[in-house]
């Protein structure tokens, strides 16, 4: 159901950007000791072979951009395999069996692919509003769930997994995969020994100038009511008359999507979470609006939010915002960057660069406008106070790179998923953690339509004022 994200970007996004995990995700803490710039951060781990009779089969519901994205990638992990596919355009399961073999169970009816006793696991690459209700048959059928961020389009579905999960045992992991990189888990290791000094204010973007990027995906010239399953395809969503560009461009409606915040600020929510270990922010403020991409969307193309994020056993009061603009004519730019006090750390694609900037002990002086006895007494006591000493300096400035290697943080997310299957391991980024990384985001898409302040309550998960 979901559609191909091409732009070149957004392509190394899926591909090279590694974005950390948590204790789960089995990242030494001793990875690339500070040093002379740039350092190569270590990969993740090791990782064994399986046996062929551990083999893990998937079903792949949604064969769209992102699920034929995640199963090709699944598919790197040794020891698994995929044996169905589902998807409501019968043009994607065309491209499935010209994918992975013409062996291939294919199927408009996705209870067929949980009814199947020969499937283990479920890729959820849906739409945003379909994954509640996937998810949650599939978990109640035995299988283990891989879903495609944002977990859900709205809280209360939130709560539901968070529920069925714990029922049922399966695992069920988010496909943020920010919280299976290196360069996070970096990010987090250096912040939590004082590299940067006492965290106060984040920062992250998300810009894109291209009509890909910005959602305009391509429609198939056979797109038809006799070629897609419409009305399934409508679910509860409001029913409307076939229309291609709500199916295959269904980002640009918020009847089946979550927009810019769902689509790119659970990501850089994900990554923030990860990093300060933080259940999230209270307040949420955002705006925006449509400057461009006026094509019949009902989502703003350029969206600003403030995350008020609390003090907590975790970090301490900070505050986030975020930006994404999908008319960027400078280009478009990706950016998480937190602050300190004496610092501050920014990720990059396959890079991480710290600086450091330490506030001196001596205030300085501004006593020009002092008479010269005044001037004299201020000085001999600011000495006192502020005897000269030399000081050792370290460097200002140090870059870590992925090594060239690293397979990239999408395929440690599955491998991380891959053995929670095989040993019952804990998840790296399971319901609650989804939950709190979307739930926020549907704060200030709130807040952006209605205009005024959404408070979040990062500890039950609810939403406190939305009326």
């Amino acid at each position: 159901m979901e559609n191909p994200e091409q732009v070149p970007s957004r392509r190394s996004f899926l591909k090279t950007l590694g974005l950390a995990g948590t204790a789960a995700a089995a990242v030494p803490s001793s990875l690339a000791n500070a040093g002379t710039a740039p350092m190569y951060l270590n990969l993740v781990k090791s990782h064994s072979s399986t046996a062929a009779n551990d083999k893990v089969r998937i079903g792949l519901i949604g064969t769209g951009g992102m699920g034929i994205g995640d199963t090709e990638t699944a598919l790197m992990v040794e020891g698994t395999e995929v044996i169905a596919a589902c998807d409501l355009y019968d043009g994607r399961l065309r491209r499935a069996k010209e994918l992975w073999g013409d062996g291939l169970f294919t199927t408009k009816d996705y209870r067929q692919v949980l009814e199947r006793s020969d499937v283990d696991v479920i890729i959820n690459g849906t739409t945003d509003h379909w994954h509640e209700k996937i998810s949650t048959d599939a978990m109640r059928k035995g299988k283990h769930v891989y879903c495609e961020k944002p977990m859900v389009q709205k809280v209360e579905d939130g709560h539901t997994l968070i529920k069925v999960q714990k029922e049922t045992g399966k695992v069920f992991q988010v496909g943020s995969q920010f919280a299976s990189s290196i360069i996070i888990a970096k990010a987090k290791e250096l912040l939590k020994a004082g590299d940067i000094g006492e965290l106060v204010f984040a920062e992250a973007q998300y810009d894109r100038h291209s009509a890909m990027g910005a959602w305009q995906y391509s429609i198939p010239p056979d797109a038809s009511p006799q070629t897609v399953d419409w009305d399934t395809y409508l679910g509860t969503a409001k029913k409307r008359e076939w229309d291609p560009k709500r199916f295959f461009r269904w980002r640009n409606y918020q009847d089946y999507g979550t927009g810019v915040a769902g689509d790119l600020y659970v990501h850089l929510l994900t990554t923030l979470h990860t990093i300060t270990g933080s259940k999230g922010p209270n307040r949420v403020y955002a705006s925006g609006g449509l400057r461009f991409w006026k094509d019949g969307r009902d989502v703003p193309d350029i969206h600003l939010a403030i995350f008020d994020y609390p003090q907590t056993p975790e970090h301490p009061e900070f505050n986030l915002t975020t930006r994404s603009n999908f008319v960027d004519g400078g280009g478009g730019g990706y950016l998480v960057r937190l602050v300190g006090t004496e610092g501050d750390l920014s990720v990059g694609w396959d890079s991480l660069t710290v600086r450091h900037h330490k506030l001196p002990k001596a205030p300085g002086m501004s006593i020009g406008n002092f008479p010269k006895d005044q001037q004299e007494a201020y000085l001999k006591e600011y000495k006192k106070m502020y005897p000269e000493r030399p000081e050792m300096e370290g460097p200002r400035e140090m870059i870590y790179k992925v090594p060239k290697d690293y397979k990239g943080d999408r395929y440690e997310h599955f491998v991380n998923f891959f053995d929670s299957v095989r040993n019952q391991k804990p998840v790296v980024e399971d319901a609650t953690f989804g939950l709190r990384a979307c739930g926020p985001t549907q704060c200030g898409n709130i807040s952006l339509f209605k205009k005024q302040i959404v408070n979040w309550d990062p500890n039950t998960m609810k939403i406190m004022n939305a009326v």
